[in-house]
């Protein structure tokens, strides 16, 4: 899948290239599926501000088979997962039947993780497990109270609705679309808030309500999840699709020693994520990820599910079938 840009618009469309077309890297792999991610959607549009140079190959996950390696840690054969790094972004990604990366950038295939699952995981899957761990590593347990996750149905939202009521947390899930309650409760979400419900910033201190939030949404709902934070408890934002701008004071940090965490899944240090994947491949797994979180299309179904991503309009997580 070709992104080729004009004056004022970005193409879509699939063409052939040749493996003198890929870009340089110790390994190349032969991919069996892919996922669609926000990125990729701001890839595929004039303003997104993701990709420097057309024509391009987008794709910022990708899963398949080792056809060559010029580094001994990999072999013709083995299975293996790349996401994050310049993946998609400045180098050719995963929209694609090879990719050719950086071995410093493939992790081999965790034992209880299909190819396909990975993908139905991918980088928001790997986002919500970072942001959980990171979370823990701050004293958040189960006993301590009820977590929250904002844009619940999104790729993050979904996966880490899924991960933490496996783990025994009493999940709240927030979402504006009052369509997929049925799909929340379905992941394991104990109650249901409307994203309106979140928005609150005329006190600087609200009643504590949460132990712990996973948000991707930023803006004025990271603002009020601040502020509504028990004491010692921690909020880890990964993304900006409520604004990348919030307003907020020092009090929730300086009276209830609330912590925020940053969560970057992209440049994540390789031992991080290798032992992150392995949770996923157990007790991070959502049990019902194929069934209910993942969906499958194909490559002549990109341009659609970008467009669909962009918009708001997606469920859980699009793997893309090569």
């Amino acid at each position: 899948m070709l992104a080729e840009k004009t004056e004022d618009s970005i193409s879509l469309n699939v063409k052939e290239l040749t493996f003198d077309d890929l870009p340089q890297g110790d390994v190349l792999i032969r991919v069996a599926y892919s996922s669609v991610n926000y990125k990729d959607g701001l890839a595929c549009i004039p303003n997104g501000r993701i990709v420097k140079s057309y024509p391009f190959v987008p794709g910022i996950d990708l899963s398949g088979t080792v056809a060559e390696s010029r580094d001994p840690r990999f072999r013709e054969g083995d299975e293996v997962i790349v996401t994050g790094y310049e993946l998609g972004v400045s180098h050719f990604g995963g929209f694609s039947e090879y990719a050719r990366v950086p071995a410093d950038w493939v992790v081999k295939l965790p034992q209880g993780l299909t190819l396909k699952e990975a993908m139905a995981l991918g980088t928001a899957g790997f986002t919500a497990g970072l942001s959980i761990q990171r979370l823990e590593e701050n004293g958040v347990i189960p006993e301590r109270g009820p977590v929250i996750v904002t844009g619940a149905t999104g790729g993050v939202g979904s996966t880490a609705v899924a991960m933490l009521a496996k783990n025994g947390y009493h999940v709240a899930a927030s979402t504006g679309k009052a369509s997929e309650h049925e799909y929340l409760r379905k992941l394991g979400a104990a109650e249901i808030l409307s994203r309106d419900e979140l928005t609150d910033t005329s006190r600087p201190l609200q009643k504590e309500r949460w132990a712990a939030a996973v948000d991707p949404v930023g803006g004025k709902t990271l603002a009020y999840l601040l502020s509504s934070i028990k004491y010692g408890g921690s909020v880890a934002v990964s993304g900006l699709t409520g604004g990348a701008e919030f307003s907020t004071t020092v009090f929730p940090f300086i009276l209830r020693g609330v912590n925020l965490l940053g969560i970057d899944s992209v440049y994540c240090p390789m031992d991080v994520r290798v032992r992150l994947w392995d949770r996923l491949a157990g007790e991070l797994k959502p049990a019902n990820l194929l069934d209910s979180i993942g969906y499958e299309i194909t490559l002549d179904e990109i341009p659609a599910a970008v467009s669909a991503i962009l918009k708001g309009e997606v469920r859980g997580r699009t793997i893309v079938r090569m």
